[in-house]
């Protein structure tokens, strides 16, 4: 299977616009194309995760990425999807990020001459002359269409700025500038990119004629990459500063039965015909199909060292033993006890498990805390300072998630 079926195959693809074309590009190495990463963090999280898996798969392939961080639009709001205006950053705070993408990039594809690339549209975009724009640009574009576009719809009953009408322009911009400068011919994007996407490949055909390559695809990194990236807590940061190995392996580990096959399909690298004899799977097995699914995805992450201590300790938990060593910690500081005790209210709230003492109550009082194996049921419950001492106590919340705290 070559490397365009089997992106269908996996449930990568939803749209295109030449698939014949399209096809001929990919599986003859031929495609040098672009996904965007807005640098609005230093560390990219768990909704970049198949766009990071899609450019290995296609530099395997013999393809080349570009990895494209929107310095320059990153000014601007972005109309899709969003409900809010983007925070504006200092060009300091974005080569920082940029720094810390590429870091984290280089775990799945690889840079280097003829190999991928990173390229900042500051670097285009902040040098473009407004008049110029406008000729050049601006005239391709019809605001009719543009409004019809439903990334614009779905912002006009809230007041869509003319600074966020522009972003398709800018985004189609990028494209026609990286054809032209780095015989970038295809571009990569979710599904509420869709629209902005074509502005691209239609701006390259009316200034540089119907025989330009331009080619679009679009994927499902939207619905699922958004929801892949949201958990009660936040986002799951591939920086293990941020989310440490064993939470990034217990995230993939607790996701829905009817997601987990979906997932090892579009997100790991197993062979298809071993994933397709999983289908039948179901009851305890899909269990095992979410300890395969968390393991994989650690190990590309945070290599195979950390994904094995990740489930080691995973396993250790759930049958209750193993070791705490590399499960999420927090050291207490002395100011958290008061008379040489601390309650389960503060304790859940110290630890990050709970947001705030009134959902550290209802938890309580729903059965959902429990600590070294005990049922916590009364709010007022307090625990000595002692206690935390060496290896400290393990404090389960709900069913699934696990955390030590301790002092020195």
């Amino acid at each position: 299977m070559q490397i365009y079926e089997e992106l269908k195959a996996r449930g990568l693809i939803a749209q295109v616009t030449d698939e014949e074309e399209i096809r001929e590009l990919v599986n003859n190495g031929k495609a040098v194309f672009y996904i965007g990463f807005d640098p609005t963090a230093d560390s990219l999280h768990v909704g970049h995760f198949m766009a990071l898996c899609l450019m290995k798969r296609l530099q395997m392939a013999g393809n080349r990425p570009i990895a494209l961080i929107g310095g320059g639009t990153g000014m601007v709001g972005d109309p899709s999807g969003r409900t809010d205006m983007r925070q504006m950053m200092t060009t300091e705070t974005i080569q920082h990020n940029c720094d810390c993408f590429k870091k984290q990039m280089e775990r799945f594809i690889e840079f280097g001459p003829d190999k991928a690339i990173m390229v900042n549209n500051a670097g285009w975009l902040m040098k473009l002359n407004y008049i110029e724009l406008l000729r050049e640009v601006g005239a391709c574009f019809s605001v009719n269409n543009m409004l019809r576009a439903e990334c614009y719809k779905q912002r006009m009953e809230k007041g869509l700025s003319f600074l966020e009408f522009n972003y398709m322009i800018m985004q189609s911009y990028d494209f026609y500038h990286m054809f032209q400068t780095l015989g970038c011919n295809m571009q990569f994007g979710g599904d509420d990119q869709w629209s902005n996407m074509l502005g691209g490949t239609e701006l390259i055909r009316r200034k540089l004629g119907k025989d330009a390559y331009a080619m679009t695809i679009t994927l499902l990194m939207n619905s699922e990459g958004k929801k892949m990236g949201k958990t009660a807590k936040g986002a799951v940061w591939l920086d293990p500063n941020k989310t440490t190995p064993f939470e990034f392996y217990q995230y993939w580990r607790n996701v829905g039965d009817a997601d987990v096959l979906k997932c090892i399909r579009m997100l790991t690298f197993l062979p298809l015909e071993e994933i397709d004899a999983m289908d039948k799977w179901e009851g305890s097995q899909l269990n095992r199909a979410k300890e395969i699914l968390a393991y994989e995805l650690t190990k590309l992450v945070h290599g195979k060292e950390e994904a094995e201590k990740a489930q080691e300790t995973a396993r250790g938990l759930f049958a209750g033993g193993g070791s705490a060593e590399h499960m999420p910690s927090t050291e207490l500081p002395a100011g958290k006890f008061e008379d040489g005790k601390i309650g389960a209210i503060a304790l859940l709230v110290a630890c990050g498990l709970c947001p705030s003492n009134g959902e550290a109550r209802r938890l309580i009082q729903q059965g959902g805390m429990m600590v070294n194996d005990q049922k916590v049921t009364d709010i007022a419950a307090s625990f000595d300072q002692a206690d935390f001492l060496k290896e400290g106590i393990i404090i389960k919340k709900g069913k699934k998630v696990f955390h030590r705290a301790f002092i020195k």
